[in-house]
């Protein structure tokens, strides 16, 4: 038991080094021109070896994305039941903030690099059919019609895009801009738009 609890901690160690290495390679030379065998020779590993810990260079980038949209879902679980969808979402994206973003200099990286970056864009939208699987299961339950899942999944998809929305303008403002301010024009247009 101890080894493996070893190993398992030199497998953390060995892929918090790629992360953090590929990072400052992102930030020094871009995401683009920044190559998976760069980041290989930079922590003293093989390709192969790359591979076996992510499946993609983005996926150093966006790794977390699933754990946040789970945080996102442990939130909103725990929201009121006779809470609106829209509210409830809102909250819970907000509740789960503290859980997933707490550093504003590397998020700020983040936004920049996944708003200049086609094929991190890509990819984002490939995570984050995760999300929409995972909440609008929550969400169902807080609407009425003939198919509250169907209306779950749309609400889901488009609070997640205006989330981008957000995203990529508050990287605009160079962090300057209140993201939750952000979100919240972005999701009043979408409603006023749908009841005009």
């Amino acid at each position: 038991m101890a080894a493996r609890s070893a190993w398992s901690r030199m497998r953390d160690a060995l892929r918090q080094e790629i992360i953090e290495t590929a990072q400052r390679l992102f930030l020094e030379h871009g995401f683009e021109a920044t190559t998976v065998d760069d980041i290989a020779e930079q922590v003293g590993i093989s390709r192969r070896t790359f591979f076996r810990y992510f499946g993609t260079k983005e996926d150093v980038v966006l790794g977390d994305l699933q754990e946040r949209g789970d945080a996102v879902a442990r939130a909103l679980a725990n929201r009121p039941a006779d809470e609106g969808a829209w509210e409830a979402l809102r909250a819970a994206m907000l509740d789960s903030l503290t859980e997933t973003f707490n550093d504003p200099v590397a998020d700020l990286a983040l936004a920049r690099m996944m708003k200049d970056s086609p094929s991190l864009r890509a990819r984002r939208f490939e995570k984050r059919l995760y999300w929409v699987d995972t909440l609008s299961p929550l969400i169902a339950p807080r609407l009425q019609g003939a198919n509250p899942h169907y209306a779950a999944t749309t609400i889901v998809s488009a609070a997640l895009s205006c989330v981008d929305l957000a995203s990529d303008t508050w990287a605009d403002s160079d962090g300057k801009a209140d993201m939750i301010a952000l979100y919240d024009s972005a999701v009043a247009a979408l409603r006023d738009s749908w009841h005009s």
